[in-house]
């Protein structure tokens, strides 16, 4: 579990993004202005979708899937994973070339 909170003008997190084969993880997004929003991006590296995520939401990211977000307004998110492997390093980085 984590909390990530972005300064202002800062709008992306965990890009590039990357995956986890035996976690999944769970974003709650909160202290954002009323006008803002984060597009949550997450699906396969070759074949990405969006949501997009308005102040106190929350959003699943399964295991073995891409996940990043960018905001139109700085915001913050708590995250927290679960799974079978307790080593956090072993993330599988996707370049961004290989986004559609």
């Amino acid at each position: 579990m984590g909390l990530t909170e972005l300064a202002p003008g800062n709008l992306w997190n965990t890009m590039p993004c990357h995956t986890h084969e035996r976690r999944m993880e769970v974003y709650f997004y909160f202290n954002m202005d009323d006008d803002a929003c984060v597009f949550h991006m997450m699906g396969q590296p070759q074949e990405t979708r969006h949501i997009v995520m308005h102040n106190e939401q929350a959003v699943i990211s399964r295991a073995g899937r891409s996940h990043s977000g960018v905001g139109t307004k700085a915001y913050t998110f708590i995250w927290g994973m679960v799974g079978e492997n307790q080593v956090f390093d072993d993330m599988d980085h996707v370049a961004v070339k290989d986004l559609r």
